[in-house]
């Protein structure tokens, strides 16, 4: 029990790469908000149905939802939205390998937000793997002369940061509300507080665009097939993601979880014949290195 959340980690990180395949289409059909809104919208029904199931066959019943849950989950919630609108604002004038290294700081703040607000610890093996494998990421994800340009410019700057510390602070929301519960295993603890979350960004994002942009909200019953395939994918995603949240720290999650690059770019080879470069094969032995390392000093 003590390593599950390894395997679960890497499995979020395999379908969050599914997911994010299958929404890039939706992104062109239905525009950003649009496209995001199937992730919480088409999401919400899998994630009831992951929860009924567990309850079913495991014969628990559902936890209690303390003020202390209910409020780290409205934090996460608006976390996560506020997170994915700073991103996509921050890619309207700087390149995505730019705005992906400011993003992929991300373990960095988790860990210190954790300690912060959970209490929960810090050492320096664990900050040692985080930096290493964040260090592989920026090999990966920045091309030659882009370093420069990740440090010109305050504005584009403080918005990819400010993006990676809602993303941080959306998943310690997620882990504070989970072990802020009573009672219930660990599986039934994570799909509670998952099913609760998506309801209230389904709430949320159907309301602003209800209110501002109907064609979007309209244009996910025209795209039913993709926008389903979507919402699984993400569904279980974020299963798998919150799962890990229940058995461990969000730092030890969210650095493992920067294998999802590796999966994007064996993706990009398998489907698209891409073939990765020198570079971003020095950069993933790195990332390894550094994941390496964290799982033999993770924060317990």
């Amino acid at each position: 029990m003590d390593h599950l959340w390894i395997p679960v980690t890497l499995a979020a990180a395999l379908a969050q790469t599914g997911r994010n395949a299958a929404q890039r289409g939706l992104t062109e059909r239905l525009g950003t908000l649009g496209a995001t809104n199937v992730r919480f919208l088409f999401g919400l029904p899998f994630a009831c149905t992951f929860l009924a199931l567990a309850l079913w066959l495991t014969g628990a019943t559902l936890p209690a939802l303390t003020p202390r849950a209910l409020i780290f989950t409205a934090i996460g919630a608006a976390a996560q939205i506020a997170a994915t609108a700073l991103m996509l604002q921050a890619m309207r004038t700087q390149g995505f390998g730019i705005v992906t290294a400011w993003l992929k700081v991300e373990p960095v703040l988790v860990a210190l937000t954790g300690w912060a607000v959970l209490g929960e610890a810090l050492t320096l093996p664990m900050l040692a793997a985080i930096a290493v494998s964040i260090a592989g990421v920026l090999v990966m994800t920045l091309k030659p002369g882009q370093g420069r340009a990740m440090l010109s410019g305050l504005g584009p700057a403080a918005l990819g940061l400010a993006a990676g510390l809602c993303f941080g602070l959306s998943a310690i929301g997620f882990r504070g509300a989970i072990t802020a519960l009573p009672e219930g295993s660990f599986l039934i603890r994570a799909l509670t507080i998952l099913a609760l979350t998506l309801a209230l960004q389904t709430l949320a994002l159907g309301l602003y665009l209800a209110l501002r942009d109907r064609p979007a909200l309209s244009g996910s019953a025209k795209a039913f097939l993709p926008s389903l395939a979507a919402g699984f994918l993400g569904a279980l995603a974020s299963a798998g993601w919150f799962t890990g949240f229940a058995l461990t720290t969000a730092a030890n999650v969210r650095t493992l979880a920067l294998v999802e690059v590796i999966f994007a770019l064996l993706l990009a080879r398998i489907a698209l014949g891409q073939k990765a470069t020198p570079r971003q094969l020095a950069g993933m032995a790195v990332m390894l290195a550094g994941v390496g390392l964290l799982l033999n000093h993770p924060i317990d």
